[in-house]
Order: structure tokens, then sequence, then C-alpha cells
């Protein structure tokens, strides 16, 4: 009964800028919405899949080297929104970009997850 759904993917080209957006519903929604952490990954054609961003309960955040300066993420608590926004894209920036939430385990509570969507592509060429 969890879902995440991505959109906002979309062609480009070198330079451009697109934003991502996560949307959950089910049983990470509503109120616990809050302590999940979120993520996005990236996998593009024969390669592994990449951990791009991550944005924890409280708020902080971090990239990926290759991103660092380019794109940032953000959460909106009561949306049950993330997103990703990506500026000046490059060609190697290209693949299907997902959504990940994650409950770490804490005290009282088990861990949760991993639950992923099912990706949008991102695709920057001239």
């Amino acid at each position: 009964q969890v879902q995440l759904v991505e959109s906002g993917g979309g062609l480009v080209q070198p330079g451009g800028s697109l934003r991502l957006s996560c949307a959950a519903s089910g049983s990470i929604s509503g109120s616990i919405f809050w302590f999940y952490d979120m993520a996005w990954y990236r996998q593009a054609p024969g390669q592994q899949r990449e951990l791009v961003a991550t944005i924890v309960s409280g708020g902080s955040a971090n990239y990926v080297d290759s991103v660092k300066g380019r794109f940032t993420i953000s959460r909106d608590n009561a949306r049950n929104t993330v997103y990703l926004q990506m500026n000046s894209l490059k060609v190697e920036d290209t693949a299907v970009y997902y959504c990940n939430a994650e409950r770490p385990r804490a005290g009282p509570w088990q861990y949760r997850g991993p639950y992923w969507g099912q990706g949008t592509q991102v695709t920057v060429s001239s």
C-alpha cells in the first residue's frame, strides 16, 4: 500500500533545467511522512544505480560530488512530496531517476523500506 510516483522528467538541452517530483501515498504518507528519509537515485543504460541526493527527516541534504552546486533536493512534508531541482544539466546526467524512501530504525521503531517509485526518464541531448 506504499506508492511513490515520480514526474517531471523529459528531454532538455545541455545547460537546461528540470524539476522532478516524487509524490508519496499510502502507509508512508500523512503524519508519518516526516519520519522518512528520502532520496533520489539514477540509473543510466548499462550502469549501476547511483545515489544522487538524500534528505533526512530533519531536512539535511547530501549530494554525490558530480551534482553538487547544480542539483537541489527538497521536501514538503505537508504535501508528501520530494523534489529534485536540476540545473545546468549535462549529457552525463541522462538516466532514469528513481525516488526512494526509508525509515531508519530508531528506538522502539523498526526499519521500514526501502520503497521505490517506477522512475522518470531524464534525457539531456542537443
